[in-house]
């Protein structure tokens, strides 16, 4: 599966050590006083800022050992980078909120004051002043220790058509596959088998009693669904309250769930061409959809001849794009990018986008993850013919570049799962939300999630394309998430989704004509409020 922007066994094993003890002392409820408890439990320090305006400045960190195997408590030790963004409504205090972003691989260190900014910014500052926000880098990411990397150059540009265009070029990327899971090996073969996200859920766990909690609570985006859906199976007496928003399904985990994810991205992307047809007096790329789509592809296959500005070949441009299908507030800059190289070649708007390498931190998790947590195929016939059925399908876009994203988890050292089976047994009410046409996480991953935890409610976005989208202006979906934190509050219980949403029609499907727009986009479009990743 795709990361998401940008998803993530062993018989549960209780934490030890020093985090039981001081679990065993703290209070009974989620609001009570655990301020003593965890001040000698954590230390606590300033965060590593890059200004004085970094939001980062307003939380605390610190790092927290934690054990390699949970079956070997008091064996080797890695250590979790934490940060909090603490309560001030002393009065009304609910206990630690966990925020997770997803990937697997994306770092979570910053989000514990960003989490407070963006229920703030859609009127809701007095629910997050209830809570100590705890971001985290999870096992292996950012700053938690050690940083999993394997080739900090393997992603960089130009690489290898993504499209294999013969038996050959298909053989390029399946020896860079192999290369860098050999690479991984090599270089911590030691971590590897203890990337599971069972693992990561038990470092939670850990964290949880060092900061002197009975309960914790959970704010999980993408694999985050996954991750706190994991840690409620393993630890369901242990949760307060729980909202998964752009949820992973738990049948498909996880080869299956990125050839559903080819499907879903292909509408998306078809989407974003016939939203950028309608604006053609604008753009200038065509007037329907499949003008547009022959568009994007003529100017793909140009640029295996000759990169775009010299660093853009076709997969470089393939991933530029790909973020429309993922959020809906990249049409705009993203068409104005693609218009000024088709059209005017001028390839500076989406040089302006190109990840350039050096940097493999979010791919190497990402892959150890999902080779640990679950079995995945080992004959290379599987992949090439899955990927060839479903391109002759039409799903042309997100196919082979999925397959390569994964590939390096068919070569791994060793094979993973069997996948944990996820369950609802004595989990509390959990908030669910859903975009009906969110391509990283499709809709039925929703509706599977609310099936496995019957205690559940969930909440669709209907209409919405945008990955995970709560906190990102829709009240509809903000307003009840909101009451469910502030109070535990949960709408009646309905067959199927128990509430509808609309998808908010400036958000979902964004006018380039309007003024606001246009001031947003500012010069190179990368100011215009898109949200979270």
């Amino acid at each position: 599966m795709k990361r998401i922007v940008i998803v993530t066994a062993a018989v549960a094993v209780a934490t030890g050590g020093t985090a039981a003890a001081i679990s065993a002392s703290a209070s009974a409820s989620p609001s009570g006083n655990a301020s003593t408890v965890a001040a000698n439990a954590i230390a606590w320090g300033k965060c590593e800022v890059s200004g004085p305006d970094d939001p980062m400045n307003t939380a605390e960190c610190a790092q927290v050992p934690v054990p390699l195997d949970y079956r070997k408590p008091n064996g080797r030790k890695i250590s979790i980078a934490v940060s909090r963004f603490k309560h001030t409504d002393t009065k009304n205090y609910q206990g630690v909120l966990f925020v997770n972003p997803g990937g697997p691989g994306a770092s979570g260190l910053p989000y514990a004051p960003a989490l407070a900014r963006w229920l703030g910014g859609v009127g809701h500052a007095k629910t997050a002043a209830k809570y100590d926000i705890i971001g985290f880098d999870p096992r292996g990411v950012g700053s938690s220790k050690p940083a999993l990397s394997c080739d900090p150059h393997y992603s960089d540009p130009i690489r290898p058509d993504y499209v294999p265009g013969s038996a050959k070029e298909e053989k390029v990327w399946i020896a860079k596959s192999k290369k860098y899971a050999q690479d991984c090996a090599k270089q911590y073969g030691w971590l590897l088998p203890h990337m599971r996200t069972t693992d990561a859920a038990r470092d939670v766990d850990t964290i949880r009693a060092l900061l002197g909690q009975k309960k914790i609570s959970w704010y999980g985006f993408s694999y985050g669904t996954y991750y706190g859906a994991t840690y409620a199976t393993l630890f369901p007496k242990r949760v307060h309250r729980m909202v998964l928003d752009g949820n992973v399904n738990p049948k498909t985990v996880w080869y299956d769930s990125q050839l559903e994810q080819d499907k879903a991205f292909e509408r998306n992307m078809k989407s974003w061409w016939a939203w950028t047809a309608k604006y053609d007096a604008l753009y200038h790329l065509g007037t329907t959809e499949k003008a547009v789509e022959a568009n994007y592809y003529k100017a793909r296959t140009a640029a295996k001849k000759a990169p775009i500005g010299g660093k853009i070949g076709p997969d470089e441009l393939d991933d530029i794009v790909l973020s429309a299908g993922y959020n809906t507030g990249y049409y705009i800059p993203f068409a104005r990018a693609l218009s000024q190289w088709i059209d005017g070649k001028d390839p500076s708007g989406l040089l302006d986008w190109l990840n350039a390498g050096g940097e493999d931190n979010g791919f190497a998790v990402y892959n150890a993850v999902q080779a640990a947590d679950a079995k995945w195929p080992r004959t290379w016939s599987k992949w090439h013919n899955d990927a060839v059925k479903l391109y002759k399908q039409g799903y042309r876009f997100n196919t082979w570049s999925n397959v390569w994203f994964n590939a390096p988890i068919a070569f791994w050292p060793f094979q993973g799962g069997p996948a944990l089976k996820l369950s609802g047994k004595g989990a509390p009410g959990m908030l669910l939300v859903q975009s009906t046409q969110d391509a990283a996480t499709p809709v039925a991953g929703g509706l599977e999630m609310h099936k496995t935890f019957p205690a559940s409610r969930l909440v669709f976005e209907v209409g919405g394309k945008t990955h995970a989208n709560t906190l990102n202006g829709n009240a509809c979906l903000d307003d009840k998430v909101a009451a469910y934190l502030d109070s535990g509050w949960l709408p009646k219980s309905h067959r199927g989704p128990d509430v509808l949403c609309k998808a908010v029609p400036e958000l979902n499907d964004p006018d380039p004509t309007a003024a606001a727009a246009k001031a947003a986009g500012a010069k190179t479009g990368k100011d215009l409020p898109v949200g979270r990743p």
